[in-house]
């Protein structure tokens, strides 16, 4: 009995992670699409992005209604309890990416006389590192892997540095274009939503770090 109670859970924590991993590709993908949709001021690609984001919600409440269930059932204890309760909280964060990304896709058509707008070539690199935060946070996670979780929390300075040099570019932007201050705006407004990205991507590292350790990192990776 115990030997199949094991196996069960087992097998309800690889389903866990299998729709979280869902989830995550999901979510990688719209950071991408969304960009690459605000730079080329491709609208019926940006509305691909703002649809999609409703099978990532659809994703969240089953892991939140799967993960019920086998608290329920199995009544986990220590480092399965620990598992479970990562899953859920992972997978709020996950939309709540998908969600930054839905709100940039639909900045694509606030952007005006875009060929002729230099600070929108500032945007990619920045949401390059933020989606390799979160590629490698929920590699961290499938892999339980504590180490590789502390480095995409040291990454989130990146992130940050790469936001204040954007905000003080537009800015300064705005300042010395005036008839570009709405669109210079919508892009502060993106930016804003890459840092938070990178944010959420920490977020998930520190749980998987939790998860697998059973402890916070240090306070100097934070």
């Amino acid at each position: 009995m115990a030997e199949h109670t094991v196996k069960a859970f087992d097998e309800d924590i690889t389903r866990l992670r299998g729709l979280i991993g869902e989830m995550g590709g999901l979510a990688e993908v719209a950071i991408e699409e969304a960009l690459a949709s605000l730079v080329a001021g491709d609208s019926d690609r940006a509305s691909r992005v703002v649809t999609g984001d409703k099978r990532i919600d659809e994703l969240e409440t089953q892991v939140e209604k799967f993960a019920v269930r086998v608290i329920a059932l199995r009544a986990p204890m220590a480092d399965d309890l620990r598992e479970v309760i990562a899953a859920l909280k992972i997978a709020a964060v996950v939309e709540r990416i998908g969600d930054y990304s839905k709100n940039i896709a639909k900045r694509v058509g606030s952007i005006e006389n875009r060929d002729r707008f230099e600070p929108l070539t500032l945007l990619p690199a920045m949401a390059d590192i933020a989606g390799e935060m979160v590629h490698d946070a929920l590699t961290a996670y499938a892999a339980r892997d504590p180490m590789l979780a502390r480095e995409v929390i040291a990454t989130d300075n990146k992130v940050d540095a790469f936001y204040n040099s954007i905000f003080r570019n537009l800015v300064t932007y705005m300042v010395e274009n005036p008839a570009t201050i709405s669109s210079a705006a919508q892009l502060l407004f993106v930016a804003r939503n890459l840092e938070r990205i990178g944010d959420h991507a920490t977020n998930i590292a520190e749980m998987v770090h939790f998860a697998a350790t059973g402890q916070y990192p240090p306070e100097d990776d934070r």
